[in-house]
């Protein structure tokens, strides 16, 4: 068979240099046995250190069906299933309404299909926990129904992650570690870049530079803990290639079962067909009829059934796939994010070879595809701002936009005041931000974290108590943070409190929150709002404020849109 690959290195050759590819890392298993494993240009570009077979490198989304096998285990051992709800086995978990409660399932999550968005921003580049991430869920409103359409969804496998903590009491990598690498004797795989950099032999993330063809060294997406089922696993071609061996014959390494072939099976067995989108829109139906199970896609290649998956992280590309009759499979390793798509071109070539099939262009289609889009990005890029109303001015002073800003599953947003202008602060992504129109504000256009857009909304009192950006699908509102409250302060707030009718109410407080408690009614949480006032949920121009004096609470008075209203205490 390997006589077939004659002439790879040189299409290979003309390949890095069509595409501007730092590297690429290449490896094919026929049967139990890894045939070629081999290295294309440099694993570390600007020190021009070889790509190798035994090159660390990020496999990103290839950890999912290291999540979905870890899962099934679990099924096996009777702790889940895959079909019923998952609340029946995990009450803890919340999503966004009891239908979904009700109804969500292993396989659904496995498979994409709880109809619910990607919201990665949810998860990337945060320092939210497993615990954190998973309380989150109930936060990711559905856009479709569920089972009905294929949603790729992060945050689904997160999840299962910390599922697998609940059930088992061992961190997810530790299970993953005991129960699958190390029965597979996958030495060189971990689970973080922090592992990995403290290798030698390391892919070094490169891409060109916008508007270039120069390369240049970017930044590791140094994953947090608790995205780790997604996408944080780091290994090599020698590796991926045992991995592959294990799939491709039933979950049984060198004669022995190490996973059960059942759970094997069950990731292979279509959940949710996808449209043959790209095949209809290019014409290009080498590919198509595309299914996913749990981990990893199934479909048709030239008459060919093929499983496979992809990966893609910051500057790192990955695909692991191969053919389950012919026992062929193949694993591709490509450094550079404007050159990510060859990790599909190398795989389809190689399988056209093993196969005696023709040569399918798949490397001068999607160079065409790629430049095209590149010239569009920029031309885009170059009509930023056409929309802009002129001769606009904030409604507010620079200090009053100052704050931080808290979206209950994206987290903090942090306005700042930096030498006259404001500045914008949220996870890695630190920018000036220049007045738009209006009461918009948006920051340049880097690089390395994009364009952010900020518009800022006011409460009935006419305070800045909002910003509003465009993440994942749909607007997240950040609510401004109140002024931290002394806790002795407050309990001089608790109290009786008298109308002007002779109504008596309390002002209380649980657990450091403050409560207004009319008799017969439910109680009403108290909001901070800014130094001694507070506000209600519901009304946000009520504003409730405590007049002090002398060191003692005197009354508590009411403002709306009607008018003032002062309470005594008593």
């Amino acid at each position: 068979m390997l006589n077939k690959l004659d002439g790879f290195d040189g299409y290979m050759e003309q390949l890095l240099k069509d595409w501007n590819a730092p590297g690429v890392g290449v490896a094919i298993v026929k049967d139990n046995d890894l045939i070629f494993a081999k290295g294309y240009g440099y694993r570390d570009y600007e020190n021009k250190l070889p790509f190798t077979p035994s090159t660390l490198f990020p496999i990103a989304s290839n950890t999912k069906l290291f999540a979905a096998i870890a899962a099934g285990l679990l099924v096996e051992e009777g702790k889940l299933t895959f079909d019923k709800p998952i609340r029946d086995a995990v009450p803890s978990i919340r999503f966004y309404d009891n239908t979904l409660n009700d109804t969500v399932t292993l396989r659904d999550m496995l498979a994409h299909r709880t109809g619910i968005t990607r919201h990665d921003m949810i998860w990337y580049k945060s320092n939210f926990t497993s615990k954190e991430l998973f309380e989150r869920l109930q936060f990711m409103k559905p856009v479709a129904p569920l089972r009905q359409t294929f949603i790729y969804n992060n945050m689904m496998y997160e999840a299962i992650g910390h599922i697998t903590e609940l059930l088992t009491g061992k961190s997810w990598a530790q299970f993953v570690q005991e129960r699958i690498l190390d029965p597979l004797d996958m030495k060189d795989t971990a689970f973080d870049i922090a592992g990995l950099l403290k290798k030698s032999d390391i892919g070094v993330p490169f891409s060109e530079k916008r508007n270039s063809n120069e390369l240049h060294k970017i930044s590791y997406f140094v994953d947090q803990k608790g995205a780790r089922p997604a996408g944080s696993m780091v290994s090599n071609l020698q590796d991926m290639a045992r991995w592959l061996v294990t799939l491709m014959n039933d979950g049984r390494m060198a004669n022995n079962q190490v996973l059960p072939d059942r759970i094997l099976k069950a990731t292979l067995e279509p959940a949710i067909s996808i449209p043959n989108t790209f095949a209809e829109m290019r014409g290009y139906w080498e590919l198509f009829n595309s299914t996913y199970g749990m981990g990893r896609h199934t479909a048709s290649y030239r008459g060919h059934l093929m499983t496979f998956h992809g990966g893609d992280t910051n500057g790192f590309h990955s695909q692991v796939s191969y053919l389950p009759r012919e026992k062929i499979g193949v694993v591709t390793f490509v450094i550079g994010d404007h050159c990510a798509v060859v990790r599909d071109v190398i795989g389809y070539h190689i399988y056209e070879r093993l196969l005696d099939l023709d040569h399918t262009p798949w490397s001068d289609r999607m160079l065409d595809i790629i430049t095209k889009a590149k010239q569009q990005d920029k031309e885009a890029r170059g009509k930023a701002g056409a929309n802009k109303v002129p001769n606009t001015s904030p409604s507010h002073d620079l200090v009053d936009y100052v704050g931080e800003y808290e979206n209950p599953a994206y987290g903090v947003l942090y306005i700042k005041l930096c030498e006259d202008q404001l500045q914008f602060d949220f996870r890695e992504a630190v920018l000036p931000l220049e007045h738009f129109h209006y009461d918009r504000f948006d920051t340049p256009n880097d690089e390395e974290h994009g364009k952010w857009s900020v518009n800022f909304a006011t409460n009935p009192m006419g305070d800045i108590d909002r910003a509003v950006m465009s993440l994942d699908q749909a607007e997240a509102i950040f609510t401004r943070r109140p002024e931290s409250q002394n806790a002795d302060l407050l309990k001089l707030l608790v109290g009786t409190y008298q109308t002007a009718t002779a109504l008596k109410f309390q002002i209380s407080m649980d657990g450091g929150i403050l409560w207004l408690e009319y008799p017969g009614q439910p109680k009403e949480k108290l909001i901070p709002y800014k130094g001694m006032q507070f506000r209600f949920a519901q009304f946000s121009d009520w504003v409730f404020e405590f007049i002090l004096e002398d060191e003692q609470i005197k009354s508590l008075k009411q403002t709306n849109a009607y008018g003032e209203f002062v309470f005594l205490k008593i």
